[in-house]
């Protein structure tokens, strides 16, 4: 058993819960954890948004059943079951200049890969929200960064529009070496479409469907340059100009009918 020692509330949706892990000390930038709340509860994955010697951070969107369950849990509750670190670290290293960019839920996911990177490299951090009241970690994120841009799509903060716009404006203005990408996978796959006729190094973070994490099941399959990986143990970081984004939408799809079934029996 895993006992929450912290919950907060974020946003309208969004909610930051901080758990007692022993493996915490052993978690990297770009590990994520595999959770479920009790007996009858599905298995999901969560990055792990931050660390210390005895607990981990996690920031989860209410989209589900699962997450809506989680979401209802306080302090000092308990998660029944609690896997990691799992997945590969990012390389860690002197890229140069570092964009970035992050949609939504990525903003939790791409905070401690900043927190890395920013203490070898330049950065530039992107993020972005259909409108302000859905942003977070924006102070901590400016903080950490050597330029911030903050974009929302009903102009509310920050630049009116999505991230690849922001993205396109720093490529002009300035030499990238690297980007990183987190958030839905439309985001992702627009953000990969920009930089490739640059030839500028993109990588995504990929959120597939996961059931066990550890490659048994195959759910999280991806295609990467046409062959086969999963993203629990390949991944979850891949170029983002051999995915095949097609195929990863069709799939991050295939149980949504099944979703809305269970959100109404929550509902009821």
């Amino acid at each position: 058993m895993y006992k929450i020692t912290q919950k907060k509330q974020l946003s309208e949706s969004t909610f930051l819960i901080k758990v007692e892990a022993p493996f915490a000390q052993k978690s990297k930038p770009g590990n994520f954890v595999m959770l479920r709340i009790d007996e009858k509860g599905e298995r999901i994955p969560l990055t792990i948004a931050d660390s210390d010697e005895k607990t981990i951070t996690m920031i989860f969107l209410v989209a589900g059943k699962t997450t809506s369950d989680l979401s209802n849990l306080e302090q000092g509750q308990q998660i029944l079951d609690l896997a990691g670190p799992l997945g590969n670290p990012i390389e860690i290293k002197n890229h140069g200049t570092v964009a970035l960019v992050a949609g939504g839920l990525g903003i939790a996911a791409i905070y401690p890969q900043l927190k890395a990177l920013s203490k070898l490299n330049r950065t530039v951090t992107i993020i972005g929200a259909r409108k302000k009241e859905l942003l977070f970690f924006s102070e901590e994120i400016k903080k950490l960064s050597d330029k911030t841009l903050i974009c929302t799509e009903d102009g509310s903060q920050g630049i009116k529009g999505f991230v690849t716009q922001a993205l396109s404006q720093a490529i002009s203005s300035e030499k990238i070496d690297r980007v990183i990408t987190i958030g839905p996978v439309p985001m992702m796959r627009a953000v990969s479409g920009l930089t490739k006729p640059f030839s500028i190094p993109t990588y995504a973070s990929i959120n597939s469907i996961m059931v066990d994490g550890i490659g048994m099941c195959g759910s999280c399959r991806v295609k990467i340059s046409g062959k086969t990986k999963f993203s629990c143990i390949h991944g979850p970081e891949f170029n983002a100009h051999e995915v095949d984004w097609a195929e990863l939408i069709c799939r991050n799809s295939r149980y949504s009918g099944q979703e809305k079934e269970c959100m109404c029996e929550n509902e009821k």
